[in-house]
Parts: structure tokens; C-alpha cells; sequence
């Protein structure tokens, strides 16, 4: 069936605005011709409720793009798309409601945003919003900051560890690809093994990380204290490493 632009926004739902930036960044296919009108049909309609409705489970705009760009996905792709969907979904918060919950200034959060520091999830109106994980984690950095750590100091070095951790990341997801989802797509292939597989091995490499980030940090501290000859501190910092231990789930 054909419809005009003003048809599609009817039926969908997505302001004009918002298809014609779909169609400048790829996400929508853009229109046929028929003389000087623009014509769309149905899989412009599929493709822009099934973009609003991965972006109201927290995709950002750019992994929608990367997910859509495979055309046709198969059932091992459809059965990760599942499991990524229930491991995003959460309650969320836009940046007004997330910095009320916070108890900071909006402006403080919005600041942290343009840095590029705040993993918050973009949704189709170029708002972001929030989980109550994302909460979680804010709690603990204003806690540190509640030590004296001083705030632009602590952000400078924020952005070095975002920017080495996107690299790590990417290439976790390449290896998953390669090794796991690539090679269940066999004929003897279960779909469902795919999803399993994510379910599992997600908690156990955000562990590793987790673990390992706080293994090299004691050990330096440690050595530091070593070398500066200090040995009260050290004894002290020894027994706290020895009883200190990092809440991660491995099962």
C-alpha cells in the first residue's frame, strides 16, 4: 500500500522531523518518486514501529542502525536480539528525573553528558533516559567524589578510561560474533543457543573485568606504598586488601 509523508506520521506515530534524520543517517529507507511526490509503503511503516519499539527498550540510535543493517536477521540473530532486549529493559528516568533522583543540579548531569560520560540510552526524540542501574552507579561516583577527589580530575580521567573501554568492547562483541553467534548458524544450529550463550557469558566477562581492574589497582597501590617505605600505611592497606572483596556474580 502507498502513503503520503503525512500518512506515514499518522500511522506511525514518528514527528516528520524524525523520519526525514532517519533517512539522513540510513536508519529509513528513503521514498519512491512519483512525479514530485514522495511515495512510502508498508516496510517504511514496519521499519520505523520496529526502530521506536527497540528504542523504547533502550537501544540507542546508533545500535538500532548497526542491528537494521543486516537486513533479514536469522533465527540465531532474532534469538540475540531477544536476549539483549530483556537484559536492557529496565525502568528508566529522563535527565530532569534522573538528577532528582541523584539529588545533583540538572546542570551538573547535563555537563556530564556532553562529555560523552553518561551511558544513558537515546530514545527516538534525541532525549536520554536512565535506569535505575544507571542510578546505582551515579551513587557510587558521588560517593568517591564525596572523599575529595576533585570533580574535573576525576572526569579527565573518566574520559581516557571511556575511550579504551569502547575499544575493549568492540572487540568483545567481534570475538562473540566470530566464535559463538557465527558458528551456531549451522543447519544443526539451535537459535536458542545463541541467546543462552549471551545470557551466560555477559555476567561472567563483566566479573572478569571487574575483577581484574581490581586486582592491578590493589597490587599498585600496593607497590606504591612499598616503595614509599611507608609501614604503617602498608600494613594497613594490606589488611583491607586482604578482607576486601569485589561483589561480581560468576554463575
Amino acid at each position: 500500500m502507498a502513503y503520503s509523508l503525512s500518512e506515514v506520521v499518522r500511522h506511525s506515530g514518528v514527528a516528520v522531523d524524525t523520519i526525514r534524520y532517519y533517512q539522513t543517517i540510513r536508519l529509513l529507507p528513503g521514498p519512491a518518486r512519483e512525479g514530485r511526490n514522495a511515495v512510502y509503503d508498508d516496510a517504511h511503516l514496519d521499519r520505523l514501529r520496529l526502530i521506536r519499539s527497540m528504542a523504547s527498550r533502550g537501544f540507542s540510535l546508533r545500535v538500532i542502525a548497526m542491528l537494521l543493517a543486516k537486513g533479514d536477521r536469522t533465527e540465531s540473530d532474532r534469538a540475540l536480539l531477544t536476549a539483549i532486549e530483556e537484559e536492557s529493559a529496565a525502568p528508566g528516568y529522563d535527565s530532569a528525573g534522573a538528577a532528582t533522583q541523584l539529588g545533583i543540579p540538572h546542570a551538573l548531569l547535563a555537563s556530564v553528558e556532553r562529555a560523552g560520560l553518561a551511558e544513558a540510552q537515546e530514545q527516538p526524540d534525541g532525549s536520554r533516559r536512565y535506569s535505575d542501574g544507571d542510578l546505582r552507579v551515579a551513587r557510587g561516583a558521588l560517593k568517591i567524589l564525596g572523599y575529595g577527589f576533585p570533580l574535573t580530575r576525576l572526569l579527565a580521567l573518566a574520559v581516557k578510561h571511556d575511550r579504551s573501554i569502547r575499544k575493549t568492547v568492540d572487540g568483545a562483541i567481534d570475538l562473540f560474533d566470530q566464535y559463538v553467534r557465527k558458528r551456531r548458524r549451522g543447519s544443526e544450529a539451535d537459535p536458542e543457543g545463541v541467546s543462552a550463550a549471551f545470557k551466560d557469558i555477559l555476567p561472567l566477562v563483566t566479573a572478569l573485568v571487574a575483577h581484574h581492574f581490581q586486582r592491578v589497582l590493589v597490587n599498585r597501590a600496593l607497590k606504591r606504598l612499598k616503595q614509599s617505605g611507608e609501614r604503617g600505611p602498608l600494613e594497613v592497606a594490606l589488611k583491607v586488601a586482604s578482607e576486601t572483596r569485589l561483589g561480581v556474580r560468576w554463575q
